[in-house]
Parts: structure tokens; C-alpha cells; sequence
């Protein structure tokens, strides 16, 4: 059985399609979420990669 990496490097979230927006100004635009999702991605990977080289890894 192979270990889990106790502190997995983040994924970026799925790209919309370009038929998944509507274009009829919704609230919570498809592509407005996709944005919130990859600045907390680019964030969370930013301070994955600040914890790795603490550790000295490679």
C-alpha cells in the first residue's frame, strides 16, 4: 500500500467550458466562480510551495 503525502499539492480547479456560461449576467457566473476558485488555488499553492522549501524539500 502506498503512503498518502501528508501535505498534497494543491489542484487548480476545472476550467469552464465555453458553452457554460449563459452571457445573461447572472449572479453567480460560472466564470466569476471559476476566477474566486483559481485566486484561492493560486494562493493555497503559493503557500504549499513557501511550506516545502521551509522543509528543504525538493
Amino acid at each position: 500500500m502506498m503512503a498518502r503525502h501528508p501535505d498534497p499539492k494543491p489542484q487548480p480547479p476545472a476550467q469552464p467550458g465555453p458553452d457554460d456560461c449563459c452571457h445573461s449576467g447572472c449572479t453567480w457566473c460560472v466564470l466569476d466562480l471559476y476566477d474566486e476558485e483559481l485566486e484561492r488555488y493560486q494562493r493555497d499553492l503559493a503557500a504549499w510551495e513557501a511550506r516545502r522549501k521551509q522543509a528543504g524539500a525538493c
